[in-house]
């Protein structure tokens, strides 16, 4: 398009074609002219009660998407018999208006209506569980392309970084054990102080080390263990994967060949299956500790005793039922953070509230299935 294209003042003037609106077009039809072309189409459109026959256009000097909805508009764009005549115009130009004519115009979206207030909780537990299962269905398509990704990497289909495992190991678990740690001392350390309090009361206060040892190794060692990561870890995959897609970085990587599962899903997955179980299992040890400790100073329980009773408590099954359920936790965790991630749009907001949603998501569902599980166990037995 050139600058005296640019310039040139469009005019549509009108003319007569036996007995029927013809009009002649001339100038640059663009989108610089836009309002003017406007008025004058819409002064033509309520000028002429019958049908344009013709339209002549062998002087339009240039055209583009804004100028051909307008030509088009002046015949009647949704009346299939109206539509006029193209005359005198150049190729190129009738190219972009065929293909202007071929899109269907857009659906106009209806304004929302006010609901009564007794449907509006119907609406929204509607909407819940339509989008429950549309994450439901994600999570599986999310964990397929995993499942994919893990069998390549394992036939050695394509190059494999150890090194990006490791890291992802050293940052998602290793890191994570001091903090964990921590936690697993307090809480073991609080539950033995109110415990107790009450086994005091029926001269049975010994009977706390049992307490303490099968909830740490079935139950609250595995639960720090999980919410920690979920709120720790989780949180930074999600803003890891969903900052990457705000700048397109996935997209980048599907451009130059490289499967971004692969790269950036599978290490961060395998690092939380495999991590989780030792991260509960020393979780559990560190709950003991304190258990230990109030034991002894509240409850009057020397360390040989506690160990005594503790090594006559404690069999392979109770550590077995949590190293069990580790992993699932883990897979759990992981498929929540990376499809939250990927469903991040391009902007902050989005980022934070899909970050949110991760950590929220992956404790409650954290805590639902240690629940079934302990439901599992119970009835056969284990």
């Amino acid at each position: 398009m050139t600058a005296r294209s640019i310039g040139q003042e469009p005019q549509l003037v009108r003319a007569e074609s036996d007995g029927a609106p013809a009009y002649k077009l001339s100038g640059a039809w663009t989108s610089a002219h836009a309002r003017t072309l406007e008025r004058a189409v819409d002064a033509a459109r309520s000028s002429d009660r019958s049908p344009v026959s013709r339209i002549d256009m062998g002087d339009v000097l240039a055209l583009d998407t804004i100028g051909a909805w307008l030509v088009l508009g002046l015949g009647g764009r949704d009346d299939q018999a109206a539509r006029p005549e193209l005359v005198n115009a150049e190729p190129r130009h009738l190219a972009l208006i065929e293909r202007i004519k071929s899109q269907p115009p857009a659906a106009v979206q209806p304004a929302p209506t006010h609901q009564a207030w007794f449907v509006r909780p119907f609406d929204t537990l509607g909407r819940l569980i339509v989008g429950a299962g549309e994450d439901i269905v994600r999570l599986m398509a999310v964990l397929g392309q995993i499942l994919v990704s893990l069998v390549t990497a394992v036939l050695h289909r394509g190059p494999s970084r150890a090194s990006s495992y490791v890291n992802q190991f050293d940052l998602i678990i290793l890191r994570a054990v001091p903090i964990v740690v921590l936690i697993a001392l307090v809480v073991g350390a609080i539950i033995t102080q109110q415990s107790i309090l009450q086994l005091r009361n029926f001269g049975v206060a010994i009977y706390v080390v049992d307490l303490g040892a099968i909830l740490m190794l079935r139950e609250v060692g595995l639960l720090l263990a999980a919410i920690m990561i979920a709120g720790r870890s989780g949180s930074a995959i999600t803003a890891e994967i969903g900052s990457m897609r705000m700048r397109e970085e996935i997209d980048a990587l599907s451009v130059m060949g490289v499967d971004p599962y692969r790269a950036l899903v599978l290490p961060r997955m395998v690092a939380l299956v495999v991590g989780l179980p030792l991260l509960s299992f020393i979780a559990a040890l560190a709950g003991l500790v304190g258990t230990a400790i109030v034991a002894q100073v509240y409850g009057d329980i020397p360390f040989d005793i506690f160990l005594e009773r503790l090594q006559s408590t404690l069999n392979m099954r109770t550590l077995l039922v949590g190293l069990v359920k580790a992993p699932v936790m883990a897979l759990i965790i992981g498929l929540v953070a990376i499809n939250e991630g990927f469903k991040v749009q391009g902007s902050a907001e989005s980022l934070g509230r899909h970050t949110t949603a991760s950590v929220v998501r992956a404790i409650f569902l954290v805590i639902v299935a240690d629940g079934l599980f302990a439901m599992f166990f119970a009835a056969i037995g284990f």
